[in-house]
């Protein structure tokens, strides 16, 4: 048995569905049962199956400071895993709270909270669960400013720059991982942006900051991105406009793997 997953390795050859490549090709949204595709924002169920496989434990608490549509809450709770998901907007948690709940395993626990990542305490919420630290920490943040998710002046997509952003995306980390278990895995789940007629490498510029808080870089994961709401039949003139301009279209996204070590 692996030390921070329930895999055994004496039978590796079995895990045929768990991946171990770096360019991860997902056909198809996994949208069984409380997975929904309707939220603008959320990303697909494949991505935290495969971090829970290979990062986390039966039993073990996972945390989720945007939790938005609560993809990450449903599959760990379908996983066997403890969780926790903090949202910032109300209304879009308790949708999420009604959707979890629909597939609620009594196994394990999940908890939704209302809250802003950036100055909320950690700690009580945890002590709320009778824990102090969680075991693997799943960030899907807003890319900037790409969609406007809410009025509220501190959700990251109403940052007005770049450096606004990184400074309140810098807050999130501080504040998730201050519960996080040391020697244990976090993951950040974002894109570039295109702007000004010129790429902003948000990924990169996200990773950097991680790397900036002594964190281990253990994995930068491409993903494919399929055709996505706002591109939706309209890939004919998306495909026009990158041959008449000097850009190409977005069809990736970056899932970076950290480890605490200190």
């Amino acid at each position: 048995m692996g030390k921070f997953n329930d895999l055994e390795l004496s039978q590796w050859r079995e895990y045929t569905d768990i991946e171990t490549d770096s360019l991860w090709i997902i056909d198809k949204r996994d949208n069984s049962g409380a997975h929904s595709g309707h939220y603008h924002g959320n990303f697909v169920p494949q991505i935290p199956h495969q971090l829970f496989s290979r990062y986390t434990k039966k039993g073990d608490w996972i945390l989720d400071p945007f939790m938005g549509s609560g993809t990450s809450l449903i599959e760990a709770q379908r996983m066997g895993r403890n969780s926790i998901g903090i949202e910032i907007q109300h209304d879009v948690a308790k949708e999420a709270y009604d959707r979890i709940y629909t597939e609620k395993n009594d196994v394990v626990r999940t908890k939704v909270v209302v809250a802003d990542s950036q100055t909320c305490d950690m700690n009580k919420i945890l002590l709320s669960e009778s824990i102090n630290k969680v075991q693997f920490v799943i960030m899907h943040p807003p890319y900037w400013d790409i969609v406007k998710f809410s009025e509220n002046p501190n959700d990251l997509s109403n940052c007005d720059s770049i450096n606004e952003f990184l400074d309140s995306f810098g807050k999130v980390i501080d504040n998730s991982l201050s519960v996080l278990e040391k020697n244990r895995y976090c993951a950040v789940v974002i894109g570039d942006k295109y702007a000004d007629k010129q790429v902003i490498p948000l990924g990169f510029y996200c990773m950097n900051l991680m790397m900036e808080k002594d964190l281990l870089l253990k994995a930068i994961l491409v993903k494919n991105f399929g055709e996505t709401k706002g591109k939706s039949n309209k890939q004919g003139i998306w495909r026009y406009r990158a041959l008449a301009s000097d850009f190409y279209i977005f069809k990736h996204e970056y899932i970076f793997i950290f480890k605490k070590v200190k």
